[in-house]
């Protein structure tokens, strides 16, 4: 994807509610952003989640398509802060049209997070 649609993707991912749906697609669980899964990856080693909600809705549209936007958070390693990993987020949509053509996507990257939904180093941790 290019710059402006990875900008696009990682905002609305990280913003919303944070909840986890009871819907499930296939061993892929419904979240409204991708911080449930983050959290899962720290606890579990790894998280498969599918993007549902408004998020989902705005992405497809810009992107104009109906296929579900699949995320997969792994750990990579724990970081010295406690509660904290470094995780490889990879998410995957098919059928992206952008400038013109229609092809599958996939992003990945890397993430520092703790636990107690904070980045390493930031807010007040007791």
């Amino acid at each position: 994807m290019k710059s402006t649609a990875v900008r696009v993707w990682f905002a609305l991912a990280l913003a919303g509610t944070g909840g986890l749906s009871s819907a499930q697609s296939g061993d892929r669980v419904a979240v409204q952003d991708i911080k449930p899964l983050l959290k899962g990856a720290i606890e579990h080693g790894t998280a498969r989640g599918v993007i549902v909600g408004e998020s989902a809705t705005y992405i497809r549209q810009r992107f104009d398509t109906l296929a579900p936007i699949e995320v997969d958070v792994k750990s990579l390693h724990p970081l010295p802060q406690p509660g904290c990993h470094r995780l490889e987020v990879t998410t995957r949509q098919q059928a992206v049209l952008e400038n013109g053509k229609r092809e599958d996507k996939e992003l990945v990257y890397q993430v520092s997070y703790c636990r107690d939904g904070t980045f390493p180093g930031k807010g007040d941790r007791k």
